[in-house]
């Protein structure tokens, strides 16, 4: 166990995700900058959503974290992070950039939809995209899937 700098008490202790972020947006809002009431109005916190559907014959999950200036997508059946990449608008291209962070780089599933939400969202977008069939039919109903959401619920992206 380590000591933070300028921490008093106990050292610090591993904490699971979700108790990590509960504890984070307390002191966000503590702070007076960010938690569930800053995401609410439009400021830096961070807003979880998850999401389901059925897309062919495949039930598919989603889950999505907006931070201040990106956002995080996460798509598959079971828990897996089996790649990663990263999209973000470029000034000299029309074209986002895109590079592939974890996995095959000879799957181009993350980098593609992070590529085409980048270019919608003009935001930093990572993705990763966790599901066998990358087939550009399917990949094309993912994304309607997402856009949809996005549009149902703006707040969270």
């Amino acid at each position: 166990m380590h000591r933070l700098p300028g921490q008093r008490g106990p050292p610090a202790r591993a904490l699971p995700a979700e108790a990590w972020l509960r504890r984070e947006e307390g002191a966000m809002e503590a702070a007076g900058s960010g938690g569930p009431a800053a995401a609410a109005g439009g400021g830096a916190g961070i807003a979880l959503h998850d999401f389901s559907g059925r897309l062919g014959e495949q039930r598919v999950h989603f889950h999505a974290m907006r931070l201040r200036d990106s956002l995080f997508l996460w798509v598959g059946a079971a828990p897996a992070l089996a790649s990663l990449a990263v999209a973000m608008c470029s000034p000299r291209d029309s074209i986002p950039v895109a590079a592939s962070l974890l996995g095959d780089p000879s799957d181009t599933a993350s980098a593609c939809l992070a590529q085409r939400l980048a270019s919608k969202t003009k935001k930093q977008i990572f993705v990763s995209y966790n599901l066998q069939n990358t087939d550009s039919s399917f990949t094309l109903l993912i994304e309607n899937r997402i856009k949809e959401e996005m549009m149902a619920f703006p707040e969270k992206f």
